[in-house]
């Protein structure tokens, strides 16, 4: 077949490069200020970003002020090959380069995407990431095994809240906008009165919304609305002169309506039975930080407890709508889950090539307890008054609990070989256990052991540029299948899987050109995932939609490989200019149960992704933001080959600052363009209930209005 000009051309690659080359060609003639440097906080110790040793995106507290909407959801729209899957409200579940889950699980809760926040892992519950009064959002795309471990195959996601200040200082934010959008944050800190030992930082913020969606039966708009509390208390007591001691006190408290899916692939839902997709979530954090003659002591720990409901319309339908058949399913989810995590580091101090002294090093102990219990309640009748059947009736209730231990061991090593050239080494020994009961009688204690880690080079190339190449080990722990409670729909042979471990090989540049005030950071990786676990589903009855089965099992190999680059300048005083793309080809090269789609792109991992944009000061109190954003076609299953259809959203803020207030107005998503997040393949509309690809869209156009103040 002959091939035309639209097999060669991609819009969305093109309209990148433009605009990347219009913001190159500004940039490199003019001067200004030094560049500021950037500082990456997730790593054992504070490093600046030039001298990172991996792939890593840094939006700053500048850019996240700038950010109308207060949460993790808008940002990851600007980190090219981060991809995230949301079914109902927020999304709890990420993909980095590919990698990531999809949906919640039904088995072994193990991500492939670390999520912390504060230091406290809250990996797959990523639905809590608000973001009002943050300091700082890292993103580290690529295994993190001697870093954080079993939960960062793919990478790992930092959020860092502001910390208490030396002076009192806070701010207040209002928001309003289309479609309910009403927020109101507030944050203080700085010395307590008295003892200025002891600092503080207090910040809260409401946010809520009606959502996007009207629900034509109910004569509601608000089906998919959102009501989300964010209240976290920090505190840093300077003990003495060697030790510091900080504490972390959150909450928060999520709620939404849910109401996403309508068989048309409208905004218009026709359910009668909206559901809840909600969390409440109480974290307490505590660190230790000693030093001592020759190194330093550090001790983390943490507490979470949150409580999840997600409940759906299942059928997405009602009386009216289904007539003349009768056809109403409802399922709920209650999910309790507790977790304690206790870390030990001891650091030495940093190597100093003048003084002699070339190695630095980090040995540590890691304990990490999972509890949790979840109780399913499905309900639900199919009768076809034509088929002279019985009616079909569904009524059944569930428990599971199911509990694991993490140990660990690291250690990391870094040796000067020269002044400019740095040999680093990290290894981490995780032993997994876990126990699983249900109703069922379905039992299971998977055990696994699994070595992970990282060597790497870094050399200065001269004052400007810093080039490294590095060789990664990551890890995923294995575990078990459900659904033998659904009359045996599951054999002996699919209820175990095994660890997943992925080698990961990257040759990265990092220049700053302090003359145009221009940074470019450039990574090229290969990822092989070796024993990958693949995901895939499967609708037991086609008359209940409540009946998917979700297997996971180990495929032979799959390969991971591309290109990201993140572009940063200041032209001038007025002008600040950015830019990220992250090019991306993944695939299964041996399924096993399923060889029609073996050389096929892994699921959520669109072959180009990128953000741009620009902030303009025309004068000293006023100030334009741009940007665009977007992501190529991508599949949403590994059980079926239907794909997204690339998009690309345009964003704008204009402000007015004078003294302490600032004013602005915000619009996301300008062009008001349809995209899809996510998409199910499986029959949900009577009598046949034929398969058909059913699409949740994402956020529509929305404009507001939002006043600070800060003082």
């Amino acid at each position: 077949m002959t091939k035309s000009f639209k097999d060669y051309f991609d819009p969305i690659e093109f309209s990148y490069y433009l605009i990347t080359a219009v913001m190159l060609f500004l940039c490199m003639p003019l001067h200004a200020d030094d560049i500021e440097e950037i500082v990456v906080r997730a790593s054992y110790r504070d490093t600046a970003l030039n001298q990172s040793d991996g792939s890593i995106l840094v939006i700053d507290e500048d850019r996240l002020d700038g950010e109308p909407m207060k949460h993790f959801e808008q940002l990851s729209f600007l980190i090219p090959n981060l991809n995230f899957s949301a079914s109902d409200s927020r999304p709890r579940y990420f993909q980095i380069r590919g990698i990531g889950e999809r949906s919640g699980y039904e088995g072994t809760p193990n991500s492939s995407v670390g999520f912390m926040i504060d230091d406290i892992d809250f990996s797959g519950q990523g639905g809590i990431a608000t973001g009002f009064d943050l300091e700082q959002v890292e993103v580290h795309r690529g295994p993190q095994g001697s870093r954080m471990g079993a939960n960062a195959l793919a990478g790992m996601i930092y959020i860092r809240s502001k910390e208490p200040t030396d002076t009192f200082e806070g701010l207040t934010e209002v928001n309003l906008g289309s479609d309910g959008i009403a927020s109101i944050g507030f944050a203080m800190g700085g010395p307590m009165q008295g003892n200025p030992a002891v600092k503080y930082r207090f910040s809260l913020r409401q946010d809520d919304s009606d959502g996007f969606r009207d629900n034509l039966y109910l004569k509601r708009d608000d089906t998919t609305g959102k009501d989300e509390l964010t209240g976290r208390l920090k505190i840093n007591w300077q003990a003495n002169d060697t030790t510091v001691v900080d504490m972390l006190l959150l909450n928060v408290d999520a709620d939404a309506s849910s109401d996403m899916w309508a068989t048309d692939g409208s905004l218009n839902t026709l359910s009668d039975k909206p559901g809840v997709d909600s969390q409440d979530t109480n974290a307490l954090g505590l660190k230790v930080n000693h030093l001592a003659d020759g190194y330093q002591f550090q001790s983390l720990s943490s507490a979470t407890h949150s409580d999840i409901v997600v409940s759906y319309d299942a059928d997405w339908s009602n009386p009216e709508s289904s007539a003349p058949y009768i056809y109403d399913f409802f399922s709920e989810t209650k999910r309790s889950r507790r977790s304690f995590n206790q870390e030990f580091r001891w650091l030495s101090n940093p190597a100093d090539f003048n003084s002699d002294k070339r190695l630095e090093w980090v040995l540590g102990l890691y304990y990490l307890s999972l509890d949790e219990r979840n109780d399913k309640m499905d309900l639900g009748i199919y009768s076809n008054p034509f088929s002279g059947r019985s009616p079909y009736l569904v009524d059944s209730a569930s428990t599971n609990n199911y509990d694991s231990e993490n140990t660990a061991f690291f250690a990391s090593f870094d040796y000067l070989i020269s002044p400019t050239t740095t040999l680093s080494l990290g290894l981490r020994w995780e032993d997994w256990q876990a126990n699983y009961d249900d109703t069922y009688g379905e039992v299971f204690s998977p055990e696994d052991q699994m070595l992970g880690g990282k060597f790497s080079l870094l050399n200065e190339w001269n004052e400007h540029t810093n080039v490294y190449v590095s060789v990664g080990r990551g890890y995923k722990s294995g575990g078990f299948n459900l659904g033998t409670g659904l009359q045996g729909t599951t054999s002996d042979v699919n209820l175990m899987y095994d660890p997943e471990y992925l080698w990961n090989y990257e040759m990265g540049v990092n220049i700053r050109y302090p003359e145009s005030n221009m940074t470019l950071d450039t990574v090229v990786f290969y990822s092989d995932r070796d024993n990958q676990q693949i995901l895939s589903s499967t609708q037991v009855d086609p008359n209940d939609p409540n009946t998917f089965l979700f297997l996971t099992q180990n495929a032979a190999a799959g390969e991971n490989y591309g290109v990201e680059m993140n572009w940063t300048a200041t032209p001038t005083d007025s002008i600040n200019l950015f830019a990220s793309l992250g090019l991306l080809r993944t695939k299964v090269t041996k399924y096993g149960s399923q060889s029609d789609l073996e050389g096929r792109d892994q699921a959520h991992a669109p072959r180009t992704s990128y953000a741009a944009g620009i902030k303009w000061k025309p004068t000293n109190e006023v100030y334009v933001s741009l940007d665009v954003t977007g992501k190529s076609g991508f599949y949403y299953s590994d059980s079926h080959n239907n794909k997204s259809k690339s998009y690309a959203l345009t964003n704008l803020v204009i402000g007015y600052q004078q003294d302490q207030w600032s004013y602005e107005f915000w619009a996301r998503n300008i062009f008001d363009k349809y995209y899809s997040v996510r998409g199910f393949y499986f029959g949900n509309e009577p009598p046949r209930f034929p398969a058909t690809l059913y699409q949740r869209q994402g956020d529509p156009r929305h404009m507001g209005v939002l006043v600070r103040y800060e003082f």
